[in-house]
C-alpha cells in the first residue's frame, strides 16, 4: 500500500469507508502500520491527525472483521470435523 492511500485519507469519508471494506486483511494491516506510525512520528496538522485517527479506527475495523471471520471459519471446520465419523472420507 502507497503511502498516498494515506495521504488521500479523509477527503470523502464514504469513498473511505468503501476503499477499507474492499481491503484484505494484509492491505489493512500494512496501512494500519502507516498510520501509526505517522501519528506517533507526530507533525502532522490537526486536521490530518484527525483524518488519519479515523482512517485507523476503520482499517482496525477491518482487520477484526477478517480475524472474526476466520475464527468462525475455523471454529465451524472444528465442529464439522467433530461431527463426522471416524473414518469417514
Amino acid at each position: 500500500m502507497s503511502t498516498d492511500a494515506v495521504t488521500e485519507a479523509g477527503t470523502d469519508p464514504a469513498k473511505d469507508a468503501l476503499d477499507v471494506a474492499t481491503l484484505s486483511y494484509e492491505q489493512a494491516r500494512d496501512e494500519l502500520v502507516q498510520v501509526v506510525s505517522r501519528l506517533e512520528t507526530g507533525g502532522e496538522p490537526l486536521e490530518a491527525s484527525l483524518a488519519l485517527w479515523e482512517r485507523g479506527e476503520a482499517l482496525a475495523a477491518r482487520c477484526q472483521e477478517w480475524l472474526d471471520g476466520a475464527r468462525e471459519r475455523l471454529a465451524a471446520a472444528r465442529d464439522g470435523s467433530a461431527e463426522s465419523p471416524e473414518g469417514a472420507e
